[in-house]
């Protein structure tokens, strides 16, 4: 039985009072002390959801960006962690800690204490503080739940809809279960950036666990202020995003860390990495720039020393690779052509196969087989409900069934159609010269001759890296003069020795 507030008296009925009742107890659950704050704050997540959130996204990351192989920095990365980790004032979290394959120098935290660093972030690091600082900070935002905060301020209809998982809207549906997703983790709300509120807490935050656990808080703005300068040296750079993205610097932050630094007291705990140079021995090795493992542009072409093959894409088309896939845009921005793999074999019927199954399409039956280099190949063309023209090539090389998709507009498939036939018709393999040839950067450690400076030092070793970025790196200018047995970081570029995954 429904009632109503009576309109003369005013007085409420039981359905009212249950509505009233219901929103307050909603209110109530919705509230929670902020471990960081120690006020309430409403927050429309749950820690439990908030660590499904957080595992979901998590999954995405690994497959995404992919972890970086290193079977040495990564455990040293964890014990640093953890010990920061203990002097979080939040516990109610368990704290991962990964090294993400991404050159750029990068840090960011998932909700549920995923923590994430790159190698681009390490290889810019000078001391084992600098790095608990970041990761302090880090830490900081996964204390004071910020990214929940974030995610709660969008309303519940974004959590139930789930719009916190990364929604691309450049595809249709059925595009995007052939190809899979372009760039979901950069579209995600998770990657959005802070506030300067939060930015702030989460420097107090980093810099306080990391004086509690014995290291030197006036660090972080040491690398807040090598971050600076490498953003500036590459600004003209077309890049992916960095540090900076998604936390916002503000023009006194590295005065402001340097000064909340003086008010704590580091706790007199010894380094896991006794000296400077201890550390920079762990950095020794690691790759600067793309990695060859992954495969590695030259230009407009593509190799892949480990997979053994080959694609030329079209010049002046800004290109991408992740693990998953290699994505070409078109200058106009309207057309794509993605490479990735589909299905595991030597017939490419089954690359046809296995997107009709993911599509629900009837798409075997309007595919022709071709060859392409002397690799078995298949070739068809799909319409979407979008309006857009999809023309797929599936290359079947290794054990592998690789897949070449082109799209574009209806209106512009006849144009782009050459091209796209184009891009699969160089697919080849690699010939053992290209192979052999390939190189990669890495961190090297080389020790400074009395009197030498940078520039010197630069020219002496054959650095990869100018000497601007020697500097940067090494958190030092062009102007200082070096000293006999000074330990300084170079890139050097490598033979690659590559590795038949099959």
């Amino acid at each position: 039985m429904t009632m109503r507030v009576n309109s003369k008296t005013g007085v409420r009925t039981p359905a009212t009072l249950s509505v009233v009742a219901g929103l307050s107890l909603l209110f109530l659950q919705s509230c929670a002390v902020n471990p960081v704050s120690g006020r309430p704050e409403l927050t429309l997540i749950s820690v439990e959801q908030e660590q499904k959130i957080g595992a979901e996204e998590a999954k995405k990351v690994e497959a995404e960006m992919g972890f970086a192989d290193d079977s040495t920095f990564t455990p040293y990365l964890d014990t640093l962690g953890q010990r920061l980790a203990e002097n979080s004032p939040r516990k109610d979290v368990a704290y991962q800690f990964q090294i993400v394959d991404m050159a750029e120098p990068n840090a960011f935290a998932l909700p549920g204490g995923y923590i994430y660093v790159s190698r681009g972030l390490l290889a810019l690091s000078n001391s084992e503080g600098e790095l608990a600082g970041v990761v302090g900070h880090e830490i900081g935002h996964v204390a004071g739940r910020h990214t929940v905060q974030r995610i709660s301020k969008q309303g519940p209809l974004a959590v139930v809809f789930g719009l916190v998982s990364g929604i691309t809207g450049l595809v249709s549906p059925l595009v995007g279960n052939i190809i899979g997703g372009v760039g979901e983790l950069t579209q995600s709300a998770i990657f959005a950036p802070y506030s300067r509120g939060q930015e702030t807490e989460a420097d107090v935050v980093g810099q306080d666990i990391a004086a509690r656990a014995g290291w030197n808080p006036a660090e972080l703005s040491t690398f807040l202020n090598s971050l600076e300068r490498e953003v500036e040296l590459h600004q003209k750079e077309p890049r992916k995003p960095s540090f900076f993205d998604s936390h916002p610097p503000t023009p006194d932050r590295v005065a402001n860390t340097a000064a909340h630094a003086k008010t704590l007291t580091r706790a007199p705990r010894e380094p896991i990495s006794p000296s400077r140079a201890a550390y920079l021995a762990r950095l020794d090795g690691i790759v600067v720039g793309p990695r060859a493992a992954d495969g590695i542009f030259q230009g407009h072409t593509f190799l892949h020393p480990d997979l053994n093959f080959f694609v030329e894409f079209p010049d002046k088309w800004p290109h991408e690779n992740s693990p998953r896939k290699i994505v070409a845009v078109s200058p106009e921005g309207d057309a794509a052509i993605i490479v990735g793999t589909a299905a595991k074999g030597d017939d490419p019927l089954e690359g046809a196969r296995a997107a009709e199954k993911a599509a629900h399409v009837d798409l075997v039956s309007k595919t022709k087989t071709i060859s392409i280099n002397g690799l078995p190949a298949a070739r068809a063309e799909l319409k979407t409900d979008a309006k857009a023209h999809l023309e797929i090539t599936w290359i079947a090389h290794g054990g592998v069934i690789y897949q070449v998709v082109g799209l574009a507009p209806a209106k512009r498939s006849q144009t782009l159609q050459p091209v796209f036939q184009a891009v699969a018709g160089s697919f080849r393999p690699l010939s053992a010269s290209e192979r052999a040839n390939v190189t990669e950067e890495r961190v090297r450690l080389a020790k400074a001759r009395a009197g030498e400076t940078i520039e010197d030092l630069t020219s002496r070793t054959h650095s990869a890296w100018r000497k601007e970025e020697v500097a940067v790196a090494n958190g030092l200018t062009l102007s200082d003069r070096l000293r006999e047995g000074q330990v300084l970081k170079v890139a050097i570029a490598e033979r690659y020795e590559a590795r038949n995954r099959r």
